[in-house]
């Protein structure tokens, strides 16, 4: 019974690192492209992740048989209290740290290198990899290639559009009041100032102005009609993240008598929900602002490549990664417009190398305890 209790609290842990380390990516790009700030990004996040990983109760349920290991390993051990309890801590583990040092990973990645690594100490050779390629490394290697290639082709089609349509692009110029503080002339034992308001233009780096859009398209106001379409594709993103990955997780739950489905992706959902209003921060500046520059339109470019490769795998329960997909879809449209930053890009692409074997060797390690000490 008690392992039980340690394999619920440890899979609801796992879902509040998942929520911390992925729910701002969806709409990265609102804060990015300065759409909106932080605080409405995140709640917009949490809003619309939620009510994916409530979706996912009725059209995602193929993936929850993909992650709970059956077929990996032997039926008596993919049933296993300790061997779930290890997949569980071994891939919270992992996603915490990613989410604390600010690399946005793949949970996705995290519990396959966890199934791995508890497979391995439990069984040894037994370990099907022949079904580890196909139905997990497979998705997760060709996921971000397909995105980028999609990135790139979509926002040279909406480019050529927003051309041809006679919108143009413009960056605000700030003219306003402002402070300023004029020493005194007046004899004093010590210095005096006052301070004073005046007329002045503010010409600032290309990082703190904004671009926006001028003209319009179908006779609406391009620029509202492009903020509006941006907030519903970073909706769709984070509803398809929640749809993704809330099965996910799900599948470490099965085994518990008593505790349906439905009630466990409740569980997981609000996990998820409370790690990203807490505990997200880093990872949305990395997302946001460190791979490469974006304004309205890319932003919304990339969430929609996101959302629909993303839907369109959950709905046939195939494994992708959310991030995988999201930072692919931003490499897409960042090489396009030479506006990349390839040594962030690098670092997260390591730090994706770097989650198969480090989850591994952290579920292995607690199956190793759960199960001989």
């Amino acid at each position: 019974m008690m392992i039980l209790i340690i394999l619920f609290l440890a899979t609801c842990f796992l879902a509040y690192s998942n929520g911390a380390n992925d729910n701002f990516k969806g709409v990265a790009t609102l804060f990015g492209s300065k759409t909106t700030n932080y605080k409405y990004a995140i709640w917009w996040a949490t809003i619309t992740t939620f009510t994916g990983s409530i979706a996912s109760i009725f059209f995602a349920y193929s993936l929850v048989k993909v992650f709970s290991g059956k077929g990996l390993v032997p039926q008596n051990i993919s049933v296993s209290p300790e061997f779930l309890t290890a997949v569980a801590i071994g891939t919270a583990i992992t996603v915490m740290v990613a989410t604390v040092t600010g690399f946005p990973i793949s949970t996705t990645h995290g519990l396959t290198g966890a199934l791995v690594g508890a497979g391995c100490v439990a069984v040894g050779s037994q370990v099907n990899f022949a079904i580890l390629g196909s139905t997990f490394f497979l998705p997760l290697l060709l996921s971000p290639v397909i995105a980028t290639v999609f990135g790139c082709i979509l926002y040279i089609t909406f480019r050529k559009i927003r051309i041809r349509s006679g919108i143009t692009k413009e960056w605000c110029l700030c003219v306003g009041e402002r402070g300023k503080v004029i020493p005194s002339c007046k004899p004093a034992a010590s210095l005096s100032v006052k301070y004073s308001r005046t007329i002045g233009i503010t010409i600032d780096t290309q990082e703190n102005c904004q671009e926006i859009y001028k003209g319009h398209f179908l006779g609406m106001n391009s620029q509202k009609l492009l903020d509006y379409l941006h907030f519903c594709s970073a909706g769709v993103v984070s509803f398809a993240r929640g749809l993704n990955d809330t099965p996910k997780i799900v599948a470490l739950l099965l085994l518990i008598k008593g505790l349906s489905v439905q009630w466990g992706m409740l569980a997981v959902a609000i996990g998820i929900t409370v790690g990203g209003l807490l505990n997200a921060r880093k990872v949305a500046e990395t997302m946001s602002n460190k791979i490469t520059k974006l304004n309205h339109g890319q932003g919304f470019t990339a969430n929609l490549v996101t959302g629909i490769l993303v839907i369109f795998a959950s709905k046939l329960g195939i494994p992708v990664s959310t991030t995988h997909v999201s930072v692919g879809s931003l490499f897409g449209i960042g090489l396009f417009t030479r506006n990349i930053n390839f040594r962030m890009v690098l670092e997260i692409l390591l730090s994706w190398f770097v989650t198969l074997p480090v989850a591994a060797v952290f579920s292995g390690g607690v199956y190793w305890i759960l199960k001989y000490l």
